[in-house]
Parts: structure tokens; C-alpha cells; sequence
């Protein structure tokens, strides 16, 4: 009897642990000491290792070009395209249709990709703009050349594009004004050197789209003749403009006309006393901004 209980005891010890049921198991991550790294960083130091890839080949980056992670099959990596016969692309960036040459210290327009549609080129050291610079780029809309120093402009240099809207040539050195292509929209000049004789007559009369109108901060004697219908805002503030006429803005021959598409004039900081001149605005829905007392 003695013999027959431990094997009964353990028997029973045995039906019970078979009976049990199974320990799940967790699946841990282990990290070392001074190894964890983040997600965040693997994937910036990835991204950075690429693009230090790219710019030792010389490669333009599309902003669509995919860099994804490596073991990643959900994302695989698209190869940036490389065209040699972009230059300025390497020194700019070009971006579907879009050339930012920005404060890079550039003496001279750089040669563009064909079908450029804007070129931002402000805060640079180009002193003149000649013909061939956009001979072969007539699909541009925006050029912003502000904060440049800007002298001369050649004579035609923007006869070619006939789709551009907006043209900026604020904060330059220019003493006249270049032909406008005719389909602008918004023409900047603020803060150059341009006197009344370096505006021809005709200027602005064939552009039948011109909204928008910056000649502030210029040497100005007189309000610009034959100003477009379509204009909305007119800026001519701190110039030395002495003298206006009833024919400036108005129709001294048709009292019942109204320039109903103007917004806003301003003329303060000129040398002269508007309230002098009432005649000349009886056109407007509203008086220019300036002295009047």
C-alpha cells in the first residue's frame, strides 16, 4: 500500500498539468544599451543620405520623386532623373515649370528651361536685361526680378512673351520703362530712378489687361498719360509729381463719364495740393490718397 500512493500521487500531478492550459507566449524586442533608434530618425537619416547621393551625382530632384525606406515593398524607391542640359537647375530650383533663383548672387539671367512659366530671380546683382534672355522662352506668366540692379533693358527684351501677366521690377536702378508685353496684369516698378520722360506716351494704352500699377518711390514729375480702362489700383506715391490735369483721369469733354473700374490712388508724399485740381477726379467713384490742405 505504501508503494502504490506516490504512484498515485503522481499520476494525478501529471492528468493535471496535461489538462492546463497553454502559457502564451509575448513576442518582446530587446534593445541593446545606446541602440535604441527611433523611427523618425531612420527615416530622416535615410532621406539625407539619398539626397547627399543625388547631389554628388549631380541629379535634379523632382518634388515627386519617392525616396522611400529600404526593406519597404510597399514603396519603392523612383530614381531622380538627371539632364545634363539643364545647368541652371543645379544652381536654381526647378520645379515643374517654376525656376527659383533667389538671393544666389547671379549677375546675369541664367539660361532657362524651355516651357518656363515663372521665374522668381529677386535679390541678386543683375545689372541688365537683354533679348536673348527670354528669345526662346515664350511660355513664361511671372517674372519677379525685385531687389536687384537693374539698369538697362534692352529694347524688346519682353516682345516675345505675349502670355505674361505679372512683371516685377521693383527696387532696381532703372531710369525708363521697357515696352510691356501686352497681356499684363499686375506691372511692378516701385523704388527705381524713373523720371516722366523715361515713360513714353503710349506706355500703358495698349494694355487692355493691366489691373494693377506699382510707380511708387520713383522721380516722377506727372501722373503717366493714357492709362487703361481696366485699372484698378494705381500707386505714385513719393514721386515729385507738381502737375494733373482734367484729361489725367477723366474725360474733360465727357462729364458724364466715370472710370468705374478704378479702386485706389495714391499720391501722398508728391509735391502738390490735390484740392487744387477737384476737376480732374470727377470721374472716380473715389478721391486718390494724398494732401488736399
Amino acid at each position: 500500500m505504501k508503494t502504490l500512493q506516490p504512484t498515485f500521487l503522481l499520476f494525478v500531478f501529471v492528468s493535471l498539468v496535461k489538462s492546463a492550459p497553454p502559457i502564451q507566449q509575448e513576442s518582446l524586442k530587446f534593445y541593446e544599451y545606446d541602440t535604441d533608434v527611433t523611427l523618425g530618425s531612420l527615416i530622416e537619416q535615410d532621406y539625407e543620405t539619398k539626397i547627399k547621393d543625388i547631389k554628388k551625382d549631380g541629379m535634379n530632384v523632382s518634388p515627386n520623386t519617392t525616396l522611400g525606406l529600404q526593406g519597404d515593398d510597399s514603396e519603392r524607391n523612383v530614381p531622380p532623373t538627371k539632364d545634363t542640359n539643364l545647368p541652371t537647375c543645379l544652381l536654381c530650383v526647378c520645379l515643374s515649370g517654376s525656376v527659383y533663383c533667389e538671393e544666389i548672387d547671379i549677375e546675369a539671367v541664367p539660361p532657362l528651361p524651355k516651357e518656363t512659366a515663372y521665374l522668381y530671380a529677386r535679390f541678386n546683382k543683375i545689372k541688365r536685361i537683354a533679348v536673348s534672355d527670354f528669345a526662346d522662352i515664350t511660355t513664361l506668366r511671372r517674372i519677379d526680378f525685385s531687389g536687384n540692379r537693374i539698369e538697362e533693358i534692352e529694347d524688346g527684351a519682353f516682345s516675345k512673351l505675349l502670355l505674361l501677366e505679372e512683371l516685377s521690377l521693383a527696387e532696381n536702378r532703372l531710369i525708363k520703362l521697357p515696352v510691356l508685353p501686352p497681356k499684363l496684369t499686375t506691372f511692378n516698378a516701385n523704388q527705381n530712378r524713373i523720371k516722366s520722360r523715361g515713360i513714353k506716351a503710349n506706355a500703358f494704352k495698349k494694355l487692355t489687361n493691366l489691373a494693377y500699377l506699382y510707380l511708387g518711390h520713383n522721380a516722377l514729375e506727372s501722373v503717366p498719360l493714357n492709362l487703361p480702362e481696366s485699372l484698378r489700383i494705381l500707386h505714385l506715391q513719393y514721386n515729385n509729381i507738381t502737375t494733373i490735369t482734367d484729361d489725367t483721369f477723366c474725360k474733360s469733354n465727357n462729364t458724364r463719364y466715370i472710370r468705374t473700374s478704378m479702386d485706389e490712388i495714391r499720391m501722398e508724399g508728391n509735391p502738390i495740393l490735390l484740392a487744387k485740381h477737384v476737376n480732374a477726379f470727377s470721374c472716380l467713384r473715389t478721391l486718390p490718397v494724398g494732401t488736399y490742405y
